[in-house]
C-alpha cells in the first residue's frame, strides 16, 4: 500500500475524489494518485495526490487536460486541491454526473465519469445510501 494512503484516505473521507465513488463499496482500497502526474514533473507531496478510484485512474491516467464536449477546446481537468467538487460537478436524478463548466465537462469526458457501469453502481451506492 502507498505510504501516504492512509493520510490521503483520511482527507478525502474515503471517497474518489474525482466521481466520489465511496471507497467502502469496494474490496480494495482506492488509489493514491498524482494530479500533476510524476511522469511530468509532479512530486510526492500531499498537495498533489489525490485518492481515485481504479476506474477514474486509469482513464485520467498521466492526463491534466481534455477536451470540453461543449466547445472542442481544451480545458484542464478538475484538480481536487484547487477546485470544489460542487463548483463544477452536480447529480442528476438518474445518477449521472453533471458538468457545469468546462472544467467539469472535460472531466466527465475524459474520466468516462457516465459509463453505463459507473452509473448502475452509483444508483446501487444510492440505495445502499452510501452516494452522493
Amino acid at each position: 500500500m502507498n505510504s501516504h494512503y492512509p493520510r490521503i484516505a483520511e482527507r478525502a473521507l474515503h471517497r474518489c475524489e474525482y466521481c466520489r465513488a465511496p471507497e467502502v463499496a469496494f474490496n480494495i482500497a482506492f488509489e493514491v494518485e498524482h494530479i500533476h502526474p510524476s511522469s511530468a514533473g509532479g512530486l510526492d507531496e500531499d498537495d498533489n495526490l489525490a485518492l481515485c478510484c481504479r476506474h477514474c485512474n486509469l482513464h485520467k491516467s498521466d492526463h491534466t487536460a481534455g477536451s470540453d464536449p461543449a466547445t472542442g477546446e481544451e480545458a484542464r481537468l478538475f484538480n481536487p486541491r484547487l477546485d470544489r467538487w460542487e463548483d463544477h460537478f452536480a447529480v442528476e436524478l438518474d445518477s449521472s454526473v453533471a458538468a457545469k463548466t468546462p472544467i467539469g465537462r472535460a472531466t466527465v469526458e475524459r474520466l468516462r465519469m457516465n459509463s453505463d457501469r459507473q452509473i448502475i453502481a452509483r444508483r446501487k451506492w444510492s440505495l445502499l445510501r452510501l452516494f452522493p
